[in-house]
């Protein structure tokens, strides 16, 4: 598990909204629901963990 890994799964544990860069497209203020399988589950959609650059964890929660 990679540092950003860990990071994203402490935010889904405390519910705080996370912005990141997928496949060259910027998202913030994403909801993190859950992890498996190197799959992140949103709000909106699944990410791939191994395609997401760029993770900030902000302080404002869900």
């Amino acid at each position: 598990m990679t540092i950003e890994q860990r990071f994203l799964q402490k935010a889904v544990e405390d519910k705080n909204y996370v912005s990141f860069s997928y496949e060259g497209k910027s998202y913030k203020k994403v909801k993190p629901l859950k992890i498996e399988e190197n799959i992140l589950h949103s709000d909106s959609r699944k990410f791939e963990l191994g395609k997401l650059s760029r993770v900030q964890v902000l302080r404002d929660r869900f």
